[in-house]
């Protein structure tokens, strides 16, 4: 589970301070032209939902990191669990996709060397910048790029707005400020939602773009506040090695090097330049920013070892009954850290019961419920993903070589990390408003006598940040729960308490562990949510999609025009 990180202890306190949303934000089309058909509540087995958790959770099999014997277990597991729960392999006949991975490590760290209009700069690896290269080479040498300051590196033409607007940046090194221009707005208005992080926001989106314009070289500026995390997260997450989803001979072009600076080492590089970061940020947050060549030069190098392995997808149907080429997805992430940092009593192996072996369990007590049920009109796709805690790389790979076109890809849901709280009034939705999904829900919660809570810290961009994310940045609506916060025993206060807890003493740490006293009534009541949306979905005539404005509809929109067969 990626989407939290260290910030889940301080999203659970800032819950305290929300109230309970009785609504749900307004679809982008009405909702009488929506067909919401009725759907039973679903025989979802909390039986499936401990036994699968327990096995996946078990020392066996040794923390679930991909291309480890833990993956082996998994993946044969996973495949006995899909069949016995009367699913079909999802994959021309077979229950796996082959996910082929590269592994990349950084080494031997040259300085980011500054020259031209100042003095010469010189700045440390880990202690001022940090960098990283996607390409499979086994070295990487920048030599007296110059340097581009491009506000925001957005580049929006729905909206108006271009960063890089009248300036060739081939070859060049681009300086970038993280989230979005207008992420200080107090509200949810402004040309990309305010504070709400937008996909512009994102660091992921940033460096894209930068190679998409041709740069040799990006750096984001590092300021906690906009970033949602101290640079020691991005100290620690950018050093060792770094793992990513092998490309095909049409991927999209590479940076020859992404990177991050330091505020403070940002500042002295704009002053050398005779710039001020404060002022070139007021100026980027106006539409019409110019970018601001610097008048200076980088230089680094640095060498890379290269390892290339096969992790895998397990993937299961339940073919519809009318509409059989039209899908409804289910996704969850198997894999977890493997053997990690011990804890003091010397146990290395972070099990990952919570995250994310409940979601995992999720997939099979679903797929198990929905086939007593009975095929729907649509199938149901159950997609269990190898490699997120390494940035999403399965679901990635997925939606790079769909096996299930995705504009015949209704929409989904995503399960990830069950919250083991007992039951909740409340189910809080990362990225409410952002699709006609809401809809979907909204009627799901109203069957079921509870109320949708909203992220309570949108400026952190947390609906980027999980498998869903792969799937929507290609068009395809896609809708994201956790476990409410207003806990039945307790409330807000309690909610937040439990948050806490799993975020200081097991997030992503050995402890971590499956226990056999747990609570599972606020787990199978928030499985019910999923079960309705993803059985209304399948049963429906209608084809959700994102709400007017939103990032991600234009793709949807251009996606539907070219299809036959989809929406």
């Amino acid at each position: 589970m990626t989407i939290r990180h260290p910030a889940l202890a301080a999203l659970a306190l800032a819950a305290l301070a929300l109230s309970a949303c009785e609504g749900m934000p307004a679809p982008g089309g009405a909702i009488s032209a929506l067909d919401l058909p009725e759907v039973a509540p679903g025989q979802i087995a909390e039986g499936t939902m401990k036994d699968v958790t327990r096995t996946l959770s078990s020392d066996a099999f040794e923390g679930r990191a991909p291309g480890s014997a833990g993956e082996e277990k998994t993946i044969a597991f996973l495949t006995e669990r899909f069949k016995a729960a009367g699913l079909q392999p999802g994959n021309k006949g077979s229950w796996v996709q082959e996910v082929p991975l590269v592994e990349i490590t950084g080494k031997d760290f040259a300085p980011l060397a500054i020259t031209g209009k100042g003095a010469p700069l010189s700045f440390q690896y880990g202690k001022d910048w940090v960098g990283a290269t996607y390409r499979e080479e086994t070295e990487t040498k920048i030599d007296a790029s110059e340097l581009v300051f491009v506000g925001y590196g957005i580049n929006a033409p729905e909206k108006g707005w271009n960063d890089y607007a009248g300036l060739d940046v081939k070859g060049k090194t681009v300086v970038i400020l993280v989230n979005d221009p207008d992420w200080q707005t107090a509200g949810l208005e402004g040309p990309f939602n305010g504070k709400a992080m937008t996909y512009y926001g994102r660091w992921t989106y940033k460096y894209e773009e930068a190679a998409r314009q041709g740069a040799a070289a990006a750096l984001i500026v590092h300021q906690t506040a906009p970033a949602a995390y101290g640079w020691n997260v991005v100290q620690s997450s950018w050093s060792g090695p770094q793992a990513y989803a092998q490309r095909g001979a049409d991927a999209e072009p590479l940076t020859q090097m992404n990177g991050w600076v330091t505020e403070a080492a940002a500042r002295a590089m704009l002053k050398a330049a005779g710039q001020d970061l404060d002022a070139l940020t007021r100026a980027a947050q106006a539409k019409g920013f110019k970018p601001v060549p610097l008048g200076m030069k980088l230089s680094t190098s640095f060498r890379n070892d290269v390892r290339s392995f096969l992790s895998h997808n397990v993937i299961g149907i339940l073919p519809g009954t009318e509409a059989p080429e039209e899908y409804v997805l289910h996704t969850a992430h198997w894999d977890h850290l493997g053997r990690c940092t011990p804890a003091p009593d010397g146990d290395d192996i972070c099990n990952g019961a919570v995250d994310n072996a409940t979601g995992t369990a999720a997939l099979v007590a679903l797929a198990e419920a929905h086939a007593k049920a009975g095929a729907p009109r649509r199938s149901l796709v159950f997609l269990a993903v190898t490699a997120e805690e390494s940035g999403l790389l399965g679901a990635t790979y997925y939606a790079q070589n769909p096996v299930f076109p995705l504009a015949q890809t209704v929409g989904g849901v995503n399960m990830d990390a069950f919250q083991i709280a007992g039951p909740a009034k409340d189910v809080t939705v990362v990225g409410l408003g952002k699709s006609q999904l809401d809809t979907f829900l909204a009627t799901a919660l109203k069957a079921d006598g509870r109320i949708a809570t909203p992220d309570a810290k949108p400026e952190a961009g947390y609906y980027y940040r999980s498998d869903h994310f792969a799937f929507a940045k290609r068009g395809v609506p896609m809708i994201y729960m956790e476990g409410g916060e207003d806990l039945v025993k307790g409330g807000r206060e309690a909610g937040a308490k439990v948050a806490a807890d799993y975020t200081e003493n097991r997030y992503h740490g050995p402890k971590d562990e499956f226990n056999e006293s747990w609570d599972w009534s606020g787990v199978m009541a928030d499985l019910q949510l999923y079960y309705r949306v993803g059985r209304m979905m399948a049963a429906s005539t209608s084809w959700p999609n994102w709400n007017d404005g939103d990032e991600f509809r234009a793709i949807r929109d251009e996606a539907c025009k070219a299809s036959e067969k989809g929406c």
